[in-house]
């Protein structure tokens, strides 16, 4: 089917037919919980082919990255910090105009919880060739109380595909350059990743995704204030995000920004998967079962 946009969706239902990618999530039903409590697991059973793998959150340096010189009142720092905002601002306040433009939501399932918050993602933007753009952010944070944006999240993407990140900035030197891109290797980001794909890239159905070693760099820029930095990857604690209300919701829906918490219940139904993030762990595959 076919938005205003005149791109290609997914039917809502072309998920339920990738029966060898419901394969590869009931591996991450079953051994999901196995092993210690030491924050690395024994993911041999599901991921013999990725060494760096883990069950638990977990994150890696992309080749040739570094935040040794990253400064948050450095020039470049605040011009690419003050470009997101802006943009922001005038083409992306809120969950309603994102909506508008064509983003698709994402709300974590398996990292225990969200802080929160949550990723909104442009699939126009993935499968384009820009990467490090403000006027096109791959993705947008939102804060699930105010339903307001507070940061992007690039994705280092060319075509949908993986690609070396660029610095935010290089002087030369360890010390002179900013490129805080990570890419994610634990099961959940990785498991996101895969489910955005399959739920919502227009060529789901030529074939079958596995779930991806490691995700595509990326790297977040955050325009509320954050105590640790402008890069920092977890979202700023819920005291630094003195946003308002979203004026209105953006489309029809019984919850009220500022009062009830974003999520899918909330959502219109056209724009909720078959399957949920959740749905795929619990149902038909039961996490904790013997299968």
């Amino acid at each position: 089917m076919h938005d205003g946009t005149d791109r290609q969706n997914v039917s809502r239902r072309s998920l339920l037919r990738a029966s060898a990618g419901a394969a590869s999530l009931s591996s991450v039903g079953s051994v999901r919980g196995a092993g210690d409590d030491s924050g690395r697991r024994d993911v041999r059973a599901f991921d013999r082919e990725c060494p760096e793998a883990t069950l638990e959150p977990g994150m890696t340096d992309c080749d040739g990255t570094t935040t040794e010189g990253c400064a948050d009142d450095h020039p470049a720092t605040t011009e690419l910090r003050s470009a997101v905002g802006e943009t922001l601002d005038r083409r992306y306040p809120d969950v309603g105009s994102l909506i508008d433009a064509g983003f698709v939501p994402y709300f974590d399932a398996l990292d225990g919880g969200d802080d929160g918050w949550s990723h909104w993602l442009s699939p126009d933007f993935i499968g384009g060739d820009a990467v490090l753009e403000p006027e096109r952010p791959e993705s947008v944070l939102v804060d699930n109380d105010s339903w307001r944006s507070m940061g992007v999240m690039f994705i280092a993407t060319a075509g949908g595909d993986p690609v070396d990140p660029p610095p935010v900035y290089d002087e030369g030197g360890s010390d002179g350059r900013c490129s805080p891109w990570h890419a994610h290797v634990g099961v959940p980001s990785r498991f996101g990743w895969w489910y955005y794909r399959q739920a919502y890239e227009r060529d789901f159905a030529a074939g079958t995704l596995e779930v991806p070693c490691r995700t595509p760099c990326m790297l977040h820029i955050w325009t509320v204030d954050h105590p640790e930095s402008v890069y920092a990857h977890d979202a700023p604690p819920a005291e630094y995000r003195d946003l308002s209300p979203a004026d209105d919701p953006g489309f029809r829906t019984d919850a009220v920004p500022g009062e009830d918490e974003l999520g899918w219940d909330v959502l219109p139904d056209d724009l909720v998967p078959e399957r949920t993030p959740d749905d795929l762990l619990t149902r038909p595959f039961g996490v904790g079962s013997d299968r």
